[in-house]
């Protein structure tokens, strides 16, 4: 999984020689334009969301030394951008897809915007009942508002499963390029999609907040044999034209073997028979259906006896496909 990120300056619109306080005071300015909180036009949350990772690095002096050192790579001081892990699974420090990280904020219920920016946050907070809200929280120094405790950014990247490994859930170690490895349960069932949460272990928090997480997006690759529906699969039933005819009794593939199925006599193409409780794994207990989907299937080549016997067949049978009699 590539890992992309902004030009920091640039999100903030400061060259690269600003000083600590010009990055500081442009920074207030764009945080009050487009905090959530009061600007509703489009894209301005994830404006605010920008320009507050760009703070998070340009703000800090060590961060800002090692980005300037080593540009998108300052999180590692290594290329992660071709790092693959478990299945697929790729990434490192900040693969939080084309936009970079996604730093969450909440800071409550709206409030206006006072005269400078320090009482616009503290509206905020008083809003809420005081500091520690949600994504952060004020800090005060000697000269008035100092910034605040920002919460990291979530970071995501993708773990592929074959539909067997995501019915049967468990315990697996994962291991990024970059050396950072967990042991992750994967919940019985889990679904295209659906998100696992590692906690804690997202973007560094700035000012002193928290980490934010990691997640884990669930891929399930293209399985050969079965189709998923919600918690329900089905497979293709191929069988014999005389097993449609006069009914038979034929093996079915599952998830966790075979068993044997009854042909109702007179099956068509397309009939479907239901396994009960052999689909997917729910997550409150319970299974999802297998359904096997009646396929008949005809030899490509026949022996001399085998056409004779056909033969014999048409010009007995009265029976019309076209009117179904």
């Amino acid at each position: 999984m590539a890992v992309a990120y902004h030009d920091y300056y640039e999100t903030l619109g400061v060259p690269r020689d600003a000083s600590d306080e010009e990055i500081r005071r442009t920074y207030r300015r764009l945080a009050r334009r487009y905090h959530p909180d009061v600007n509703k036009e489009p894209g301005a949350e994830d404006r605010f969301k920008e320009i507050s990772e760009a703070y998070e690095v340009l703000g800090d002096r060590e961060k800002r030394e090692r980005y300037d050192r080593l540009g998108a790579n300052w999180r590692s001081g290594e290329d992660v951008s071709g790092a693959a892990g478990f299945g697929g699974f790729g990434g490192g420090p900040g693969a939080g897809g084309a936009g970079g990280p996604d730093i969450r904020f909440d800071f409550g219920g709206g409030g206006g915007v006072g005269g400078d920016f320090s009482d616009f946050f503290d509206q905020l907070f008083r809003a809420r009942g005081g500091g520690g809200m949600g994504g952060g929280r004020s800090r005060a120094g000697r000269g008035g508002f100092d910034g605040f405790a920002t919460r990291g950014g979530d970071h995501e990247a993708e773990l592929e499963l074959t539909l067997e490994e995501a019915a049967a859930g468990g315990r697996r170690h994962l291991s990024f390029g970059d050396g950072r490895e967990y042991d992750v349960e994967i919940p019985p069932g889990v679904r295209d999609g659906q998100r696992i949460r590692l906690s804690g272990q997202g973007g560094a928090g700035a000012g002193g907040g928290p980490p934010g997480d990691l997640f884990l997006r669930v891929r399930l690759r293209p399985h050969p044999r079965f189709r998923v529906d919600g918690r329900d699969l089905s497979v293709e039933l191929p069988v014999a034209p005389w097993e449609a005819a006069l009914g038979a009794t034929v093996p079915v593939p599952t998830l966790t073997g075979t068993v044997r199925v009854k042909v109702p006599a007179g099956s068509s193409c397309g009939r479907r028979l239901r396994l009960r409780g052999a689909g997917m794994p729910g997550p409150r207990g319970g299974h999802g259906d297998l359904h096997a989907v009646v396929k008949i299937a005809v030899p490509k080549q026949l022996g001399e006896r085998e056409r004779e016997l056909f033969e014999q067949l048409r010009d007995t049978s009265a029976f019309d496909p076209r009117r179904g009699a």
